[in-house]
């Protein structure tokens, strides 16, 4: 009971710490890490062990599907040069110069142990970044590659770790049966995933209650990734590429009185294990403190500071380079042409800021925490207390230093939302009010037919007044004249289902990406159960 009624205490004060890093602009784990590493120093507080296994499980699964179920891969296929690169290129040279400096500061290491805590070290975490970036509306563009390399070099740097992780324990590794193995377990998780999204329609098609939706995803999420591991294969590009062919169909699928509610509470479940995250780890280091002397804690403490400048620079030198490389690449011919411009070089402003976007997360504390601790099912890892405390001294500089900095330096440099995706959202609802106002002619019910029809053409004004540039009235779901609607459920479907259609349409050819889509599905989702009210039995089987 005791450690149950700290648990809920440290997420109150997670909750207050949040609010606080929002009003002063730094991203809320960089609060939450430090109150983690305080925890290590109070007397009295219990020392929790998380199950290896659970770790990675509990804490990775649920935020890497609610981060790759808002990606948009129009974006991604844009941006995909830039992302590739930060997601393999970025991610090997960190982990080569963390191995390579682990192995100079402590000489007895294995290899195969500096490069699981390169590993663990090298993927960064864009929900630390994107809490400040989303707050000073940056261009849209550093959003999408931050976000989208946060998906996949998860992937590529927990594919690595497993295999370092094996070959510590074992003692050896075969260099020749590395490539093979990541080929297979690469594919075979890109065709697990699309295989269990289509299995997971088949059972929500008609699901249309609450309680039981919400808990079927987060079930769901939890059996792709124990699924995926007990074939061996990537539980973290399983559930990546799940999330992504999920969300393709979800908008058609999932009724708007069910897709609502389990948003707020996918939004509230990430912002607890990532509290947990750090308040679990800041218990495990109060373990490990208690086994330093004063002496090894300041050899620890030496070689963490190391490794975290190391991982800083690496980051760095990899932007900058492959961005100088990309302007060079892309600059004009003699003759007054272009180079490839399916992607554009990042400017040096945007390059500082991605390369300076660097903060460790939730992914690399859960790698730490899964680290063999030893007893009958096998032994411990080398240098796990190390390794472990290497790992929290990165997120907790990288997440101190560089997102306490971002705020300033993106001031700085001035860089600006370039309102792409106001302008995609403007669009969309001139594009689904036309829609509906279509629906509505020559329906039958005459008098809730002109109700509608006026209805929408009073809201088709005001969206293409403010596509235009020409007005700025909020678009809202409010009738012309007060009445409300008491018949006729069917046009009420009829005319929500014509609005969602043709959004789907307007994301599925690329007209507005996916963070348009949401912001306008949200507003329909709203119009939607409003109109449900408003006429008695227009409920959402069939409304989309």
């Amino acid at each position: 009971m005791e450690v149950f009624e700290l648990i809920i205490a440290l997420l109150l004060a997670g909750a207050g710490l949040t609010a606080l890093s929002r009003r002063i602009g730094t991203p809320y784990p960089a609060m939450v890490a430090l109150a983690g590493a305080g925890l290590a120093l109070v007397p009295g507080t219990p020392t929790l062990v998380l199950d290896p296994e659970l770790a990675l499980t509990l804490f990775v699964a649920p935020v890497l599907l609610d981060a790759a179920f808002d990606a948009s891969p129009r974006d991604l296929r844009a941006n995909w040069r830039t992302v590739a690169g930060l997601a393999i290129g970025a991610v090997a040279l960190t982990i080569v110069v963390v191995a390579v400096v682990a192995r100079l500061l402590v000489p007895g290491m294995p290899w195969a142990v500096a490069v699981a805590l390169g590993a663990i070290v090298a993927p960064p975490d864009a929900a630390a970044a994107t809490a400040v970036l989303k707050q000073l509306r940056p261009p849209h563009r550093l959003l999408v590659i931050l976000e989208g390399e946060s998906l996949f070099n998860d992937a590529s740097a927990l594919l690595i770790y497993r295999l370092a992780v094996g070959a510590a324990l074992a003692g050896t590794l075969s260099p020749a049966g590395v490539l093979p193995l990541l080929l297979v377990v690469t594919v075979g998780s890109v065709v697990l995933g699309f295989l269990l999204s289509r299995v997971l329609f088949l059972l929500t098609a008609r699901m249309h209650d609450i309680a039981i939706s919400v808990v079927v995803q987060f079930c769901g999420t939890f059996a792709v990734w124990l699924l995926a591991e007990r074939l061996h294969l990537s539980g973290i590009l399983t559930v990546v590429v799940f999330a992504m062919a999920t969300a393709r169909r979800a908008a058609d699928v999932i009724p708007a009185r069910v897709r609502l509610p389990s948003y707020a509470v996918w939004e509230f479940a990430v912002f607890v294990l990532n509290v947990l995250a750090f308040i679990l780890v800041g218990l495990q280091l109060k373990a490990i403190l208690g086994r330093l002397d004063s002496r090894t804690l300041i050899e620890y403490a030496s070689i963490a500071g190391v490794v975290c400048v190391a991982t800083i620079l690496a980051r760095i030198a990899w932007v900058s380079g492959a961005a100088a490389f990309s302007r060079w690449w892309c600059r004009p011919a003699p003759d007054g042409t272009t180079g490839p411009r399916d992607t554009v070089a990042l400017s040096k402003g945007a390059a500082a800021v991605v390369g300076w976007c660097g903060m460790r997360g939730i992914v690399t504390l859960a790698a730490a925490l899964a680290l063999p601790t030893g007893g009958p099912e096998g032994p411990a890892f080398p240098y796990r207390d190390l390794v472990l405390f290497t790992a929290f001294s990165v997120v907790l500089g990288t997440l101190v230093v560089q997102g306490m900095t971002l705020r300033p330096l993106i001031n700085r440099l001035q860089l600006k939302d370039d309102g792409s995706v106001e302008r995609e959202v403007r669009l969309a609802r001139v594009e689904t009010l036309r829609a509906a106002l279509s629906a509505t002619a020559g329906q039958p019910g005459e008098e809730l037919s002109e109700l509608l029809r006026r209805r929408y053409e009073v809201l088709l004004r005001r969206a293409e007044a403010e596509l235009a540039g020409d007005g700025n009235a909020p678009h809202g779901a409010a009738t012309s004249d007060g009445h409300t609607f008491d018949d006729d459920a069917a046009l009420v479907r009829r005319v929500t289902s014509a609005e969602r259609q043709r959004l789907l349409a307007l994301r599925a050819d690329g007209t507005i990406g996916d963070a348009a889509f949401q912001r306008v599905e949200q507003e329909l989702d709203l119009e939607e159960l409003d109109l449900q009210q408003r006429a008695p039995g227009a409920d959402s089987d069939g409304a989309s």
